[in-house]
């Protein structure tokens, strides 16, 4: 059975999603169960001596002035965690689920937050066995941590909420029992450890950035094959030009599209067919580069993050010590979420464009709208409306969230980051930007068709018959939705057999 060990510290994007998506087993390493314990001693300790801490025994936010008794402590947590369920709107999906009980795992494998290993032990238990909780993706500001979604995570752990087990919805203490967990009684400090972090943003966040990061190296695949059904000028990717403005993701694109058609016989040189290429052929290196620039910057911040502490108060053991901070903001996976939405949404933007001048032709040499009996025929032009409109829409999605927000908690709390709505937006641009790159797929190769299919080189050759495999040339009008719904899926799979025939693009 494949199976990933946490301990705080090296869990990667790559680990996120096999745990998330492919199911692969978690265990807790041997060194952060003695972090865990370390942690949980300070905790008793200060409750033995009756001092006053803030989350444990105090009460929360605004009422962090409250002194809870020691008889009273558990009723906090519990308290806390029930009133805190506020979450709205749709359910997020299982792999995201996963992904946000990985996180909050890893987090508390640090040993900084304070919660006993037996509640740990139990998070990663539901994990394993398939206890997924229902959590509503509505309802977080990014400070303070996910407090609303993360609660519904933990109703389940004390045997409340609901979860998904064997693929039916149950209450949380059922699903439980069907799976042979215990559920448990919450102590001092671990409600609040269990909710006081970013791990939901930064779940939606890093499923994301993996997604992201196919896109763009489909983005420039499907591209070449745009290039090509365009007879495009390759001179404008000649390296020297890149090397002059060596930015480091157009100089990336620039040499992935030299590999992916290199041995191309529809490519033409400057002077040829034409002096120069309109702007989406010309500069995709400059465009797309500047996506896998942003790409890489939101990558190092969520690969530090999914190895952070973010809960509060911090429990340092070396110390003796409990320290309130607020490394629960979200104010920097906001930002890199905002980012991503942004870079990945003009990816679609010159996607959509492209897709315009393959079907426009006024703009090409091609039939119109790629099909040899317009008017009987409409061919690809409905299709090129779905590309604009999901282009459309993500210009609205793409406004940053983090510009946003807004005092709670009676203004204790009274900046906070609003990163998982920027993370949630994020997701949705990248939905859409992947059936714009769908369309553009089907679009490029129906174009190639056309001009008899001869000529490819070795790798766009590769992602052509791909596609052709799945879904044949569009001779007469049908049912379009289907096509694009099954390109978008070949997405992640042409990047993989074009990297089977040139090696790992970047």
């Amino acid at each position: 059975m494949h199976k990933i060990i946490i301990d705080g510290e090296n869990l990667t994007i790559e680990d996120v999603v096999k745990v998330a998506r492919y199911g692969y087993r978690v265990e807790i390493a041997e060194e952060a169960k003695r972090k865990v314990k370390s942690a949980r001693e300070v905790v008793d300790r200060f409750v033995n001596e009756g001092k006053v801490v803030y989350g444990i025994t105090t009460g929360f936010g605004k009422f962090s002035d409250v002194v809870i008794s020691k008889e009273e402590a558990k009723k906090l947590q519990r308290n806390l965690i029930v009133s805190h369920a506020c979450g709205v709107g749709e359910e997020l999906p299982q792999e995201v689920v996963r992904a946000i009980m990985l996180l909050r795992a890893n987090a508390l494998s640090k040993g900084y937050s304070g919660v006993r290993l037996e509640t740990l032990e139990t998070l990663v238990e539901m994990l394993n066995k398939g206890v997924h909780p229902v959590i509503y993706e509505k309802g977080s500001l990014g400070a303070s941590g996910d407090l609303a979604p993360l609660s519904h995570m933990v109703l389940v752990m004390i045997g409340e909420g609901e979860a998904y087990y064997n693929g039916e919805r149950l209450s949380g203490k059922e699903a439980l029992k069907r799976a042979g967990i215990k559920e448990i009684e919450l102590v001092e400090k671990e409600g609040l450890a269990l909710i006081n972090g970013t791990q939901v943003m930064t779940a939606v966040g890093t499923l994301a950035l993996y997604d992201a990061v196919m896109l763009s190296k489909a983005a420039d695949i499907v591209a070449s094959l745009t290039v090509e059904a365009l007879r495009g000028i390759t001179d404008a990717y000649y390296y020297k030009v890149h090397n002059v403005r060596p930015q480091v993701g157009q100089q990336k694109c620039a040499q992935n599209l030299n590999r992916i058609l290199e041995g191309s016989k529809l490519t033409t040189k400057q002077g040829e067919l034409r002096v120069q290429d309109a702007y989406t052929l010309r500069c995709i290196p400059q465009v797309h580069g500047a996506s896998k620039d942003a790409i890489e910057y939101v990558k190092r911040v969520v690969e530090i993050e999914i190895n952070s502490a973010t809960d509060n108060p911090l429990i340092f053991s070396d110390e003796n010590r409990v320290i309130s901070g607020g490394n629960f903001h979200g104010q920097p996976m906001a930002l890199a979420m905002d980012f991503l939405g942004i870079a990945v949404s003009e990816l679609a933007n010159i996607s959509e464009r492209r897709i315009e001048r393959l079907v426009n032709y006024q703009l090409n040499d091609l039939p119109a709208f790629l099909t040899k009996k317009g008017g009987l025929n409409s061919g690809f032009m409905i299709a090129q409306y779905t590309a604009a409109s999901l282009v459309s829409e993500n210009k609205v999605l793409a406004h940053p969230a983090s510009v946003d927000s807004i005092p709670s908690s009676a203004n204790q709390e009274d900046h906070v980051s609003m990163g998982t709505i920027a993370a949630r937006k994020a997701r949705s641009i990248i939905y859409n930007a992947m059936r714009v790159l769908g369309i553009e797929y089907l679009s490029a190769c129906q174009a190639i068709d056309l001009r008899g299919m001869k000529g490819l080189a070795k790798a766009t050759l590769a992602g052509y018959e791909l596609l052709r495999q799945h879904i044949p040339t569009l001779d007469e009008d049908r049912i379009m939705y289907k096509d694009i719904n099954r390109a978008t899926a070949l997405l992640e799979e042409l990047v993989i057999k074009v990297e089977e025939k040139i090696g790992e693009l970047m």
